[in-house]
């Protein structure tokens, strides 16, 4: 894991969900997933988007690389996980979003983050939304 995500993981901690400098006012949680090859248990810090009140969607992203990030291809291998949001650990599972529900909530996280077009923009590929809902 990266310095940077560490960080971020430790301050997000320390401040029940609460982080500054480029995330900061951004709704983020930690996604606990494990590797889909290696079962290595990881945490990786996310933006998400409120769903409904009680799902989340998380963006698959990685910046607008050509390739989706490692999380991605964990959670949907092994759907069945955690979240830490706000202080708390909530368990979830994990499906990912396609026609009117993903173009829905991709829309409305563009709108939001204007970051994600950019994303977007910078690749072929279609950004996948995950959908995390209580279990």
């Amino acid at each position: 894991m990266s310095d940077y995500n560490t960080a971020t993981i430790d301050e997000f901690r320390a401040n029940e969900g609460r982080v500054g400098g480029h995330f900061e006012g951004w709704t983020l949680l930690l996604l606990h997933h494990t590797g889909a090859k290696s079962g290595v248990e990881r945490v990786s810090p996310l933006a998400y988007q409120p769903i409904d009140g009680r799902s989340m969607a998380i963006f698959a992203s990685k910046g607008g690389a050509s390739h989706n990030p490692g999380w991605y291809h964990n959670i949907m291998a092994n759907a069945e996980t955690t979240v830490e949001v706000e202080g708390n650990s909530v368990e979830v599972k994990a499906r990912e979003a396609f026609g009117e529900e993903r173009e829905r909530i991709w829309t409305r996280q563009k709108a939001a983050r204007p970051v994600f077009a950019t994303y977007e923009q910078k690749t072929d590929r279609v950004i996948p939304v995950v959908v995390l809902e209580p279990r």
